[in-house]
């Protein structure tokens, strides 16, 4: 009797080390690939190289696309991703602000200066009075390309006004161009119902458009509104995160970033 005691405690404590070690070994989420939620088209080919350089130190990293602008927030949110990189810091700010969400910038990645692009011109001097101008809808790209338009002469803004700028703000309009929000990633299948629009250079670029190229203005390459790399507060100085930081401030990235697409995405960092 005492001998299946003692050996039923032998297996007991046997397989509570089982477990113990596998909890050890496997058990921990930290062990899988950080996911990175990117925007399809530049976000997401950039991201891939980050991988490739990530995984020869060893280290993996799992590539989420996504087409808006507003689940890559909500599944970092939601724990369903570590970290993601696809807006500006301006637009992370107010989405976290509107959605009561506790997210943070890390580090600053590319910048994608916006373009105006036409189907129905070669020119802004083309422009008639009355015609239909798209924009993006979104808190942080209507000022943007507003500005755009200003700085092309089509507009004249309300003095001060800068990021926060909204078509109600409009002072001068000489063309009465009619302005009209859109969901930014269907901006370029709209285009050919619109005189122009201001397009974001990763919408142009999936596409099928050169920015430098096929545009007809474009922001200026130290435009403010560059791209960042976002995570939860509370995982801001986790070790993986600032390892992703690292690898994409690589060399061989921003080697990549300046062949891969010449002039119309810049290297930030």
């Amino acid at each position: 009797m005492k001998r299946s005691f003692y050996l039923l405690g032998a297996l007991l404590l046997v397989f509570l080390a089982a477990c113990s070690g596998n909890e050890a070994s496997g058990g921990s989420e930290e062990d899988g690939p950080l996911k990175v939620g990117v925007t399809a088209g530049p976000h997401e080919d950039v991201m891939n190289k980050v991988k490739e350089v990530a995984a020869e130190d060893g280290f993996e990293i799992e590539v989420i696309a996504f087409n808006d602008y507003v689940m890559p927030n909500t599944a970092l949110d939601e724990g369903e991703l570590d970290a993601n990189v696809f807006q500006t810091e301006p637009y992370l700010n107010d989405f976290v602000q509107e959605r009561g969400l506790d997210l943070k910038k890390v580090a600053s990645t590319i910048n994608f200066p916006m373009g105006i692009y036409s189907d129905q011109y070669k020119s802004l001097d083309e422009l008639k009075d009355g015609d239909k101008v798209g924009l993006p809808n979104h808190s942080t790209g209507e000022p943007r390309a507003l500005q755009l338009f200003e700085k092309a002469g089509l507009i004249e803004l309300k003095e001060g006004v800068g990021v926060e700028a909204t078509i109600k703000d409009i002072e001068k309009n000489p063309l009465n161009l009619e302005f009209i929000p859109l969901e930014a990633s269907q901006i370029p299948r709209q285009l050919e119902e619109l005189a122009i629009a201001a397009i974001n250079t990763n919408y142009a670029m999936e596409s099928g458009r050169v920015p430098k190229e096929d545009s007809l203005e474009m922001e200026s390459d130290d435009s403010p509104w560059v791209n960042v790399i976002a995570t939860k507060t509370e995982n801001t100085e986790d070790e993986r995160i600032q390892k992703l930081v690292d690898y994409y401030h690589t060399d061989e990235v921003k080697e990549f970033v300046q062949e891969e697409f010449a002039e119309s995405v810049v290297p930030s960092w």
